[in-house]
């Protein structure tokens, strides 16, 4: 009996963590290719809950990535002003809006802004994010615990890396790449 006992808990671990797994996997879908991002609820749960709910609704479909400094990060999220298939996409506005949704409280980690992190756009205000997301090109560690960073690229980083460059200095980009969808695994 303790036997059975002991397998049944080794297998319902085994099926509830990769149950876990897949539904914290996010597929970017660019022009470059399909990039698999990591999330991490157990560090940012408000962040996540909000980009999946984004992602899983279609708001994030079509929009633009409005600021991208090369060997720094690639800014996207905007989905009042920033979603090019919108009646109210405005290039010059994109980055100054986000959702009808109230802006979240700062969730700030130990997760640090290496390769790949994702993180939460915001104004001055720590507790101003709502719907724009950065991915680092490279590690900006002047960014740690002070931005909600929410996951990670697990695969696919290079098609991340192709997105077109902005200025030098503001990153502003005048025939940006947009994500061609964005949701759950």
């Amino acid at each position: 009996m303790k036997k059975f006992i002991y397998l049944f808990i080794f297998y319902f671990s085994l099926v509830t963590t990769n149950i876990y797994a897949v539904e914290n996997i996010m597929i970017l879908k660019l022009k470059y290719g399909e990039v698999e991002i990591e999330l991490y609820p157990d560090k940012a749960p408000n962040h996540v809950k909000r980009f999946k709910e984004l992602s899983d609704s279609g708001k994030y479909n079509g929009v633009v990535f409005h600021r991208v400094i090369d060997g720094f990060m690639a800014q996207t999220g905007d989905v009042k002003f920033g979603n090019s298939t919108s009646p109210d996409f405005n290039l010059s506005l994109a980055g100054t809006g986000g959702s009808e949704l109230p802006n979240l409280k700062a969730e700030f980690t130990d997760i640090a802004h290496t390769k790949g992190v994702l993180s939460a756009a915001r104004s001055a205000d720590p507790d101003s994010a709502n719907s724009q997301f950065f991915i680092c090109f490279e590690s900006a560690p002047h960014l740690d615990r002070q931005y909600s960073a929410f996951g990670k690229v697990i695969r696919g980083m290079e098609f991340v890396e192709m997105i077109k460059k902005g200025e030098p200095n503001s990153g502003s980009v005048a025939d940006p790449d947009k994500i061609i969808s964005l949701k759950s695994k």
